[in-house]
Formats: C-alpha cells, sequence, structure tokens
C-alpha cells in the first residue's frame, strides 16, 4: 500500500480546513475536537496545534476560508431594483449555512471564553465584506441618478441586508422571493425617493 504523500504549507493548511469544516458540517460544533479533525484530515493533533491553539481558532479560520472559496458575486443589472433583488437572493443563500452552523455553534459554547455576545459571534463568522461589496451597487446607482448617496444616511442603505440577516436568524433558511421583493420594493426603494434631509454629506463624513 502507498504510503499517503506528505503536504506542506499551503496545501497543508487547505487540507486541515477543508477537514475543519467538513467536521463542522457533518458532526457540528460541540462533537468537533482537534483529534477528530486530525484523523479527518490523515495528519496528527500537533500538526493542528502548530496553527491554532484550540478548536475556537480553527472553527473561526474554517469559516474564513469557505467565505473565501464561495464568494458572493455582487450583481450588475443595470438598474438599482434588479440589483438588489439579485443580490439579496444570492447572499441569502450563501450565508443560510453559515447562519444555521453558526447559532448552533453558539449555544454549544463557541467563543464563551471570549465573552462575545451572539450577535459579536455572528460577526466574526459571518462575511465582513458583504456590505462593503453591495457599495458598489449603490455607487453605481448614484452614477446612474437612482440614488442621491449624498442625502441617504447609512442606516436606510444597511437596512435591507439587517432584514435579511434577521430572516435568516429567526427561520435559519433563506427567505422566498417574494419576501426579496417586500424588502426591496415595499420597503428599501421608498426610503431611498425621500426628500433629502440634512444628513451630512457621505463623501465628507470622517472614516
Amino acid at each position: 500500500m502507498t504510503p499517503p504523500r506528505r503536504r506542506y504549507g499551503a496545501e497543508l493548511e487547505a487540507a486541515l480546513l477543508t477537514a475543519a469544516w467538513d467536521e463542522l458540517i457533518e458532526t457540528g460544533y460541540a462533537r468537533l475536537t482537534m483529534e477528530s479533525v486530525a484523523v479527518r484530515a490523515h495528519t496528527s493533533e500537533p500538526v493542528l496545534y502548530r496553527r491554532w491553539a484550540n478548536k475556537d481558532e480553527l472553527v473561526l479560520a474554517a469559516f474564513e476560508r469557505h467565505r473565501k472559496d464561495n464568494p458572493i458575486e455582487v450583481p450588475d443589472t443595470g438598474a438599482l431594483r434588479t440589483d438588489m433583488l439579485a443580490y439579496l437572493a444570492s447572499a441569502s443563500h450563501a450565508l443560510a449555512g453559515f447562519f444555521a452552523i453558526a447559532t448552533a455553534a453558539t449555544f454549544s459554547g463557541f467563543l464563551v471564553g471570549r465573552g462575545l455576545t451572539p450577535a459579536q459571534v455572528r460577526t466574526k463568522v459571518m462575511d465582513p465584506e458583504a456590505l462593503v461589496r453591495s457599495r458598489a451597487i449603490y455607487q453605481r446607482a448614484h452614477d446612474r441618478g437612482e440614488l442621491d448617496l449624498d442625502h441617504l444616511a447609512d442606516a436606510v442603505l444597511d437596512l435591507p441586508f439587517e432584514l435579511i440577516r434577521h430572516d435568516l436568524l429567526m427561520h435559519l433558511e433563506p427567505p422566498g422571493p417574494a419576501r426579496i421583493r417586500a424588502i426591496v420594493d415595499d420597503v428599501f426603494l421608498p426610503l431611498t425617493k425621500q426628500p433629502p434631509t440634512a444628513t451630512p454629506s457621505r463623501r465628507g463624513r470622517s472614516k
């Protein structure tokens, strides 16, 4: 029998994180151990501990790796409404699994030693760049004259994604097309058409 080929560097780390993600999916955070991941990855526990101090750090790294390997594409349909419908649908399906796993992990004690709230745990495991990427949709809409970014509060621009995250947290599955249309057509777009307020220019705000 041919012995397994030794892996090094990035190849080894990718294999370890894949094993950790698969173990998390199949057995859950509570039953996942450094030993179980090592067995799945066909390696030893010291190999894991040389990279991550404990299973929480390993699980966080697995989340980050999975996000990078499965990015949410930002659509460019030529109109704000259809861009938002497509992006919210895509983001909902991409993030649904994360929410289910993160919620179960949180109730099983994930990151409890760090004194984080469930919302803070969610922020750590979710895609922190999702809202940043959505700004490309808003900027294109601004350039087309569909939005006035200089007079729209961040709360309005963030609202569609906060509602999607609320639905995912409550139901642990993606909202349906009717719900997404309601968020865009009945909530978000009407707010973007409100008369300008005294909101300071977004371009002039301090970072």
